[in-house]
């Protein structure tokens, strides 16, 4: 683990180092050898990574924004080979297939309806064939809706998780691109002005849509699917409707697999002869569901080892303690998340049922599967992390949860932010004011 990071940190100085150069004048050619050693391994995330902390050490933005044409132009001879991930979500529905597939309609838009009367313009200028452009350039502005799902839904996700440099340049060039898209149209509605002029200006619009393009779908949409964990994506899906879509809408309604924690936790209780009784069983509520008419009904109550407590009560227990408790079953399914004041990850109820494998950011996923293998299998009773993350110094653990035999039950993730506790020093024996 540490090996990965000190590499990772490694290459992220090396290709920070590079766009350095490139800022202070070098040219294309002067970086691309010494970036080529460095391409194997190399992720969309690093290069996120590395911009982000190019603006923290005070790079303005604009001239990040300014250097990403020449990112695209130093990445695009490998870019197809590194940043493209294991498992595309090319299932209909998935916003990432509706983001593409809104480019392929773009795509035929802008090179097979608007660029041949352009070119025909400059040859044989009419009023009427003004008008078809016009038309046609209207449909293009539909870009909007696009820009608008990716600014409002991926964005906001991506600076959750620390990523803010590349949507604050991505964008300040979505913004100048629909600009440029507004100035050609009014000046389509202009019979006067040049025709050339127009095509020109036109046809310099439509460039930059497609290197907005190339940018969404070899850097932006790698790096979020490295990211995003499925139940983000799946929240993206819900709510992508809202703001309206692009020339492409999606057939169908993309949801992810899940498990009914309710009966799976009912039927187990009854094929591994649970004490439980059938008046508490009955009770059990889906834990996705809503409290009945504003109030819970935890009323039921649980005879433990060492004493009875309610469904009420336990949950406020839980939610009262400052840390976050998930606990994933011995099945790998996420059954129970507590849901303290100040969260430190956050969690949605629509991630009960789910796999955990499908929780976690794909780049993370293998180190949380062989975690859970390790617990499950015995090699381990726990294993634990620590990160910094801004003013939080993030402790993560995760315990085997086992019974009195033994017998592996499941996981238990346990996180809290220790900051706090690191900063104690000396001793506090009176009761505050």
């Amino acid at each position: 683990m540490s090996e990965y990071i000190n590499n990772r940190e490694y290459r992220q100085k090396i290709l920070k180092e590079l766009i350095m150069e490139l800022h202070d004048g070098k040219t294309v050619d002067d970086v691309k050898e010494r970036f080529a050693k460095l391409i194997e391994g190399v992720s969309a995330t690093e290069i996120s990574m590395m911009e982000n902390q190019l603006i923290k050490e005070g790079m303005p933005v604009s001239e990040v924004q300014r250097l990403c044409d020449v990112h695209a132009a130093v990445f695009k001879g490998s870019i197809e080979e590194i940043h493209m991930p294991e498992n595309p979500a090319d299932r209909p529905g998935h916003p990432i297939h509706t983001f593409k597939m809104e480019n392929r309609a773009l795509e035929r838009l802008m090179d097979k309806n608007i660029r041949p009367m352009l070119k025909e313009l400059e040859e044989n200028d009419s009023q009427e064939l003004r008008d078809k452009i016009l038309a046609e350039y209207t449909k293009l502005y539909e870009i909007d809706k696009h820009y608008l799902r990716k600014e409002n839904l991926l964005f906001p996700y991506l600076e959750q998780y620390g990523i803010t440099a590349p949507p604050k340049v991505m964008w300040g060039v979505d913004d100048e691109i629909r600009a440029d898209l507004k100035d050609v149209l009014a000046n389509l509605k202009d019979a006067s002005y040049d025709a050339k002029k127009l095509s020109t200006k036109a046809d310099a619009a439509i460039d930059r849509v497609h290197e907005m393009i190339f940018k969404e779908e070899n850097i932006l949409f790698p790096m979020a699917q490295e990211t995003l964990t499925e139940d983000e994506w799946l929240k993206i899906a819900e709510e992508s409707s809202e703001l309206g879509f692009c020339i492409y809408e999606p057939k169908r309604e993309w949801k992810p697999a899940r498990v009914n924690v309710e009966e799976k936790t009912k039927q187990e209780s009854k094929t591994s002869g649970s004490e439980v009784s059938d008046e508490i069983q009955d009770k059990i509520e889906p834990i996705s569901a809503e409290p009945i008419n504003g109030k819970s009904t935890g009323s039921a109550y649980i005879n433990f080892e060492t004493g009875i407590l309610t469904q009420k009560e336990i949950e406020a227990m839980l939610n009262t303690m400052p840390v976050d408790i998930t606990f994933v079953d011995k099945d790998g399914i996420v059954k129970y998340f507590s849901q303290g004041t100040e969260r430190i990850f956050p969690r949605t109820k629509a991630v009960i049922g789910r796999s955990v494998s499908n929780c976690h950011p794909p780049a993370s996923v293998h180190v949380v599967e062989k975690i859970v293998e390790d617990l499950m299998s015995g090699k381990k009773d726990h294993e634990d992390f620590w990160i910094k993350m801004g003013d939080k110094y993030t402790l993560i653990r995760y315990f085997a949860v086992r019974d009195m035999d033994g017998n592996y039950l499941g996981t238990m993730e346990f996180t809290q932010n220790i900051a706090p506790i690191k900063a104690i020093e000396g001793e506090k024996r009176l009761m505050s004011e």
